[in-house]
């Protein structure tokens, strides 16, 4: 999975996805915070919220995953995971 970059050319919603949940919540942390403070223009508040929507999706989709590989585990089956 392609690693988020921080290129000035690209709005935040345009960046691709980070490399692992942690730098998603991470990412998400500062956005919020951005978000937060007011000091925003207008222009940047809209793509800042859209990366952060693709961020928290992005997030809730590894929780899943996670989640059932837990439950494939609880049954006491042990399937393989490709952790995609």
């Amino acid at each position: 999975m392609p690693k988020a970059t921080s290129s000035p050319d690209k709005a935040p919603a345009e960046q691709a996805l980070p490399a692992s949940y942690e730098e998603a919540v991470q990412e998400l942390e500062q956005l919020l915070a951005k978000l937060e403070s007011g000091q925003l223009p207008l222009d940047q508040l809209l793509s800042h919220y859209q990366r952060g929507a693709s961020l928290l999706a992005y997030c809730r989709e590894r929780l899943a995953a996670i989640e059932n590989q837990i439950n494939v585990l609880d049954e006491g089956t042990l399937k393989p995971w490709d952790g995609a």
